[in-house]
């Protein structure tokens, strides 16, 4: 596995092996372990390390929700709030996920800030003005929304594709989003920040995942309109694209065989990513002191694959 690879990282002991999960998947199960906090760095000789994220108080005292905060980018996000300064974060999880969630609150509290878990079905309104509820009880406003919870589910064929799970994607994609981000924005004031995350495949789609494509699509176009609507208010909105990022999602929805060393034979890096070398671009979208200049954009964290007219 990767014998053939040209470029060598410190990540390379982390590519995925054969495994496959039942959605929505564990993080904690997935082999070998994913990076959270450990980004790449070269030392003079050109030699690869992993060494530990750290803050410069970007975030100091900001209370943040992150929707599917439990696993992946979204916890590997949140931690990296935390070592930022953050006060208090809210993060949402899945009944199913709530081992994830318990091992991502113990990090994130680690890293020094204050968490509240909310266990949820985004799909449901009343859940997601729950999530908005209980993080103002316990911090008392929102500086910053991630909508960042997502599924997916691969379908060679649209003639044989699941009508219901399309609805459910939907809803569980970009209804939620629009609903969570209702609730939140009383909550919100000048300087604010809402960070979107869709995909790489709203930009070049994918054969298999035409239904989840398409919510990513609807994400870039909510985050392009709602940030028009906000500008007045001083309330910035942008989103994430990542690529291929090796987290329970994809272990969930992928066959075992997929699964393995997922993300080998993207250009250019030639990879997955870790959900570790998401968080700084949502740090840097989060922080009015580094983005303020910044709203209706689009970052592609995609390992170098070309996306025209983005």
């Amino acid at each position: 596995m990767g014998s053939d690879r040209e470029v060598i990282t410190a990540y390379d002991v982390a590519l995925p092996e054969k495994q496959e999960q039942n959605l929505p998947g564990l993080d904690k199960k997935i082999a070998p372990g994913l990076e959270y906090t450990r980004l790449e760095e070269w030392d003079e000789e050109g030699n690869p390390r992993l060494v530990e994220y750290q803050g410069t108080g970007k975030l100091k005292n900001k209370a943040i929700i992150v929707t599917g905060g439990d696993s992946g980018i979204g916890r590997a996000a949140a931690i990296a709030f935390a070592r930022e300064g953050a006060a208090g974060i809210t993060i949402t999880y899945l009944p199913q996920e709530k081992a994830d969630a318990e091992d991502a609150k113990k990090d994130i509290e680690a890293s020094g800030a204050k968490v509240v878990l909310v266990k949820v079905d985004l799909i449901n309104e009343e859940d997601c003005k729950r999530v908005v509820d209980e993080h103002v009880k316990a911090f008392g406003r929102i500086d910053v929304l991630v909508n960042n919870a997502s599924k997916q589910n691969l379908c060679a064929d649209l003639a044989e594709i699941d009508l219901k799970e399309v609805h459910n994607t939907f809803q569980t994609n970009i209804l939620q989003m629009i609903t969570i981000t209702k609730y939140a924005l009383p909550h919100m004031k000048r300087g604010t920040s809402i960070i979107n995350t869709t995909s790489v495949t709203a930009y070049k789609g994918s054969s298999s995942l035409i239904d989840y494509s398409s919510t990513k699509g609807a994400i870039v176009t909510f985050t392009r309109s709602l940030s028009i609507q906000l500008a007045p208010k001083g309330i910035r909105v942008n989103a994430v694209a990542p690529g291929v990022v090796i987290t329970a999602l994809q272990a969930g929805s992928r066959s075992e065989d997929d699964m393995e060393a997922l993300g080998l034979g993207t250009p250019i890096i030639n990879r997955g990513a870790q959900p570790a070398e998401m968080a700084p671009t949502y740090v840097y979208l989060a922080s009015a002191r580094d983005s303020n200049f910044m709203t209706g954009a689009v970052l592609h964290i995609n390992g170098g694959q070309h996306i025209g007219g983005s």
